[in-house]
């Protein structure tokens, strides 16, 4: 009963139209896996973080952001130790892929089903058409960098122009300088190497990958910095950026009240009086480009501090 079982649902997922179509998980399971999530989403289940909390996520300290997450027991969420284009900060939404060393059997097949599907080029291009503004492309190509290199110049440009940003390559990338005309445009990469893509497959889309020690889910808020990358679950993406943008709202305060001998550094880093919260708040109205405060978002934010 249990083999019996256990064949139908396998049966079931592979029948799937969206688990046919490109190596993508069902939209049941995406949804499923992304449960805390109770917004929009993409029609592949794909959760839709708002582009409003994607810009506010680029002036944000990724340092706070790794804090709230910490705390809140998201420990496998940050990669370093990459090469860059230039400073550019990259936000938005994680398409993923992965890849594996190629074998001809599976090449054969998935192409094959590829072109019956309209798919043109090669599978590291597949990716790439799925792309919407504000999305970022997020692939784990296993580290490899001779023959690793997912992009040149002409799909960078492809990638911008669908998204609007950037990417993350746990791979290579090729053509420096065409990758730097890009205005705009920045690559988190293991290493730039001047070989063509070669030996590698495509073998899954928008499904969960990992980038050296970090999990990625399809959806998830990336911001990454000179320090590295962090993968926000979408779930948590808005308390991250409201905890991390009071924090560095609070660090302008204290370095301002601390000068004048109004508060010390041992006051600001303890328990706040209702006094110093009221003190912030009119700080807050005398500074309108730091946006605005109540005192009841003011006190969730104090009740779950994390710096």
């Amino acid at each position: 009963m249990r083999v019996k079982l256990l064949l139908s649902i396998v049966f079931a997922c592979v029948s799937s139209q969206s688990w046919v179509s490109a190596q993508t998980i069902p939209k049941e399971e995406l949804t499923f896996l992304t449960s805390e999530w109770k917004g929009e989403r993409f029609p592949d289940g794909r959760p839709k973080i708002s582009d409003n909390l994607l810009e506010r996520a680029k002036k944000i300290g990724l340092d706070d952001a790794w804090q709230v997450l910490k705390v809140s027991g998201y420990l496998n969420q940050f990669e370093h130790g990459w090469k860059t284009l230039n400073d550019e900060i990259i936000t938005g939404r994680a398409v993923t892929a992965m890849y594996m060393p190629n074998r001809p059997d599976l090449e054969k097949n998935i192409k094959a089903r590829g072109v019956k599907q309209g798919r043109v080029g090669n599978t590291n291009t597949w990716p790439i058409a799925v792309l919407n503004k504000g999305d970022v492309y997020v692939a784990d190509a296993f580290g490899k960098i001779n023959g690793g290199t997912l992009i040149g110049s002409t799909l960078a440009t492809s990638i911008f122009t669908n998204s609007g940003n950037g990417v993350i390559l746990n791979g290579a990338a090729r053509d420096v300088p065409g990758l730097e005309e890009i205005k705009g445009f920045n690559a988190f990469v293991r290493d730039f190497h001047p070989s063509f893509m070669e030996e590698m497959l495509l073998m899954g889309l928008n499904t969960p990958i990992r980038i050296g020690g970090a999990i990625v889910m399809p959806g998830d808020l990336v911001i990454a910095a000179k320090i590295g990358v962090l993968f926000v679950p979408a779930h948590l993406a808005e308390q991250v950026v409201s905890t991390a943008e009071f924090v560095v709202r609070r660090d302008k305060y204290a370095f301002e009240v601390i000068k004048s001998g109004k508060y010390t550094g041992g006051q600001l880093d303890n328990a706040w009086t209702e006094e110093m919260k009221l003190d912030f708040l009119k700080w807050m109205e005398r500074h309108p480009e730091e946006g605005k405060m109540t005192k009841a978002e003011l006190d969730v934010i104090m009740s779950k501090r994390t710096w």
